[in-house]
């Protein structure tokens, strides 16, 4: 029979004593040591659980990334803070500094096109899309130079993870670790370097050594990239096609960089429109871009399959030749519903793909992290109606 295999994105439902313990750590009440003693138990249990659950590729929940709210919105900046030397938070935005010769520039986060287009709905607090419902963003500015200072955490998060696949009988190649992609980190505020790219690099510099003590342990890196697709939504005025690719194409080539060296089976590569609730009218179209997802030095590659937007867009597999050494990580529920998707749409969903790539080159997930984006009883029902919607393709595809 043709076993589908599960995982997930990365972020999952923080439990009430990793937030106060995140809390207690950053108000120094508890000590690096007592905090690691925490994130070592509560990655013992949510590795269990998906154990438990049927998913076979699991990570930490990312319960190593510093948060002290369940909402996870601008959980990123939290993680950064902790990682890297160079970053502020100012009370003001600085003007973005322009790339070299006129080439594209980012506009605030907070200025996407879909945001302008629906305005009246995001300010509706009976909407459920409210953007005035969700914690103040508090966005970091990079003021000096950007250096790697996370190893003991990146370390703490290693050790936890692969203490919590031991006890639950599964090797250390089922585990992965998240991580940001140079460009997703490049789009804070920068007052330091010369200009947009030369900050997309330096935080692939920063990162690279990130990337490679994760894959050193011999776990699996997955590189968190929404900036490939989502960005297109951050300019003002729709950009031309050909002039965003090139903007991205650059990004790619810091990632490659920072990825130089490291085997493409511990890497994968994951693409999403961002992970807030709303109409997403003006997200980019998938084929527009997927050719650059697939330049990057990562054999698996994660991406939205499930939610409304772009479903339909399976089928531009269908005239991509998938080089041979590359799979595809479909999400197959949705992080943007509350509806827990039936195990025969989800199977219906993984069919879809392994009727063209094959069965073997498959891995079901989610189509972005589940922590914080919807309540947590129903973010570990996707994850089981995930595991039984896998099992049934297995089934029908032996």
């Amino acid at each position: 029979m043709a076993q589908i295999r599960t995982t997930h994105v990365g972020s999952l439902p923080r439990t009430d004593a990793l937030l106060k313990a995140n809390a207690q750590h950053q108000a120094g009440e508890i000590s690096d040591e007592q905090l690691a003693e925490i994130v070592t138990t509560e990655t013992d249990a949510v590795v269990a659980k998906q154990k438990a659950l049927g998913i076979d590729i699991v990570n930490d929940g990312e319960y190593g990334h510093a948060m002290t709210e369940k909402v996870d919105y601008g959980a990123w900046w939290s993680y950064s803070f902790t990682r890297f030397s160079g970053l502020e938070v100012l009370d003001h935005v600085p003007e973005h500094k322009p790339t070299p010769e006129g080439k594209l520039e980012l506009d605030a986060m907070t200025d996407r096109r879909d945001w302008v287009a629906f305005a009246d709905a995001y300010a509706d607090p009976t909407s459920g899309i409210h953007l005035a419902d969700r914690k103040p963003w508090i966005f970091p500015t990079v003021t000096g130079e950007i250096t790697y200072t996370g190893q003991a955490v990146v370390q703490r998060d290693i050790a936890a993870l692969k203490e919590a696949l031991e006890k639950a009988g599964k090797p250390v190649s089922d585990g992965f670790v998240a991580s940001l992609s140079p460009a997703s980190a490049a789009r804070v505020g920068n007052t330091y370097y010369e200009d947009d790219e030369a900050a997309v690099w330096a935080w692939a510099k920063a990162l690279r050594e990130e990337y490679k003590t994760i894959t050193d342990a011999g776990l699996t890196v997955q590189i968190d990239a929404p900036d490939l697709t989502e960005s297109w939504d951050q300019f003002k005025v729709e950009p031309p096609l050909e002039k965003y690719r090139e903007f991205s194409r650059v990004r790619i080539e810091a990632l490659n960089y920072a990825l130089d060296g490291i085997d493409p089976d511990l890497v994968r590569y994951h693409v999403c429109w961002g992970s807030w609730h709303g109409p997403h009218s003006t997200d980019l179209e998938f084929k527009n871009v997927v050719d650059l997802a697939l330049s990057v030095n990562a054999n698996g590659l994660t991406f939205e399959a499930a939610n409304a937007r772009h479903e339909h867009e399976w089928k531009i597999w269908k005239d991509i030749e998938l080089p041979a050494e590359k799979y595809l990580i479909p999400g197959v529920v949705s992080h943007v519903t509350n509806i827990v998707e039936h195990p025969e749409l989800v199977a219906d969903r993984i069919e879809r793909f392994a009727s063209i790539v094959g069965a073997d080159r498959v891995v079901a997930s989610t189509d972005c992290g589940l922590g914080g984006r919807c309540h947590s009883h129903i973010a570990w029902a996707k994850l089981e109606t995930l595991a039984k919607g896998a099992q049934l393709a297995s089934e029908r595809l032996a």
